[in-house]
């Protein structure tokens, strides 16, 4: 059984970029600066914008609505550069001869997709015949990516894409080791503690920095009712003994915890919900989901609310265990059989009305998959449809879903855990 010691990553959405004349040189531009922000040197950053303009450049030529996503990620010690295209097809028919050596789209700069698979530390494509095609490349320092090759790549990854017309999602998840706080937790917790006067301001993200996108207000409230319930439930009928807390410590296995909130309604009061949510996540102690989301409830109260649920992925065991409230959609997959099952949430509002909490099990299979999204992705997929793309990153799964099940009307988001577990 594989272990879940690779880093999680923290991903910020910078800029969804729509297929139109302009998209070759506004993606090329976009992303040597952002490389150069974040402390590309320049025969780097020269890599990133000819793979850019490359992958920009098919899209716009032989892609039918295509997208492209540009953003960064980033470890407490590192940060790097990732693009996502997706397209409605036509789709590659023989993915192994478009990545061979000397295959070029014609009138590009020449240099392919297996020569962007070169340039860039990471590399993934899925594509469907006739229906579309997923790609996504992530570059890293020379030394960051050194230490990524012993590392391991994320077992859990996600994207998210706001409603036409609003710059703000109001969806947003977050991961994190059982037993290990989050990056940057303890420095908020200790900030609170030592100002009384005002709350503290939240730290500038990635998207501040690079100038494409302001994020969403952080702020948080700590008033809220008690948790009283900490019990944990294999099924709905029946409780069961609450599994001990890991700490990753020894020779135990680490578990994963992972949250999805969607924001009350659209726009920036619904973003600074989501992001209100994964700060409490990460600054939260606890470490089962039920006492999570009461942490997440008090963080919440004053504002618009939303739908939150939270998994507990234990690979050693076997189980997920999930509670969720609201309008989450929650699935554990068998990439063998395609068989899902689905976790369902209680009704409510994080935030608002909260009803009893109580965590469910759900087995997890072999090299199993946990997905988590949003009521802006249907429920009509079917993993037996999308064939192939849980042998996929967590994040080309992820994205070939958005694009499979994703609605323009709604803020849409997707998270995907999976590994060799």
């Amino acid at each position: 059984m594989g272990s879940l010691i690779p880093p999680v990553l923290v991903a910020e959405d910078v800029v969804w970029l729509r297929d139109q004349e302009a998209l070759p040189t506004a993606a090329r531009v976009a992303a040597a600066s952002l490389a150069r922000r974040i402390g590309f040197d320049e025969p780097r950053c020269a890599e990133v914008a000819l793979a850019v303009s490359e992958a920009a450049t098919n899209l716009r030529k032989y892609a039918v609505d295509g997208a492209f996503l540009l953003r960064t990620v980033r470890t407490p010690s590192d940060a790097g550069l990732e693009f996502v295209t997706t397209d409605e097809g036509p789709g590659m028919a023989d993915v192994a001869y478009a990545l061979a050596d000397g295959t070029s789209t014609s009138g590009t700069l020449g240099i392919g997709l297996g020569a962007i698979s070169r340039l860039a530390d990471f590399f993934d494509l899925h594509s469907l015949p006739g229906r579309g095609t997923v790609l996504t490349a992530r570059f890293w320092t020379k030394e960051a990516a050194r230490r990524f090759a012993v590392q391991g790549s994320p077992v859990v990854e996600g994207l998210t894409r706001a409603i036409t017309g609003e710059d703000v999602c109001g969806d947003a998840w977050a991961a994190r080791r059982a037993g290990f706080p989050a990056e940057g937790g303890g420095d908020r917790r200790q900030a609170r503690a030592l100002s009384s006067a005002a709350p503290p301001e939240a730290p500038l993200g990635w998207a501040q920095l690079t100038g494409f996108r302001r994020t969403v207000d952080g702020s948080r409230h700590t008033d809220g009712p008690r948790h009283t319930d900490d019990r944990q439930y294999t099924d709905g009928s029946r409780a069961a003994a609450p599994p001990a807390p890991r700490t990753g410590s020894g020779g135990d296995e680490p578990a994963l915890l992972v949250l999805f909130c969607d924001g009350l309604g659209h726009g920036p009061l619904a973003g600074r919900a989501a992001q209100a949510a994964v700060a409490a996540f990460r600054d939260s102690d606890a470490q089962r989901p039920e006492a999570i989301l009461m942490d997440v409830h008090k963080a919440l109260r004053g504002g618009r609310g939303g739908a939150v649920a939270v998994v507990r992925i234990e690979p050693a065991e076997r189980s997920v265990y999930f509670c969720g409230v609201g309008n989450v959609s929650t699935f554990v997959v068998d990439p063998t059989t395609g068989t899902r099952r689905s976790l369902s949430s209680a009704p409510g509002i994080v935030g608002h009305h909260l009803p009893t909490l109580r965590s469910v099990r759900q087995e997890l299979p072999r090299d199993g998959a946990v997905i988590m999204h949003s009521d802006g992705l249907t429920e009509r997929w079917q993993a037996t449809a999308l064939p192939g793309f849980l042998e996929h990153s967590p994040l080309v799964a992820a994205a070939q879903l958005l694009r499979e099940a994703g609605v323009r009307r709604d803020d849409a988001g997707v998270v995907v855990a999976k590994g060799p577990w």
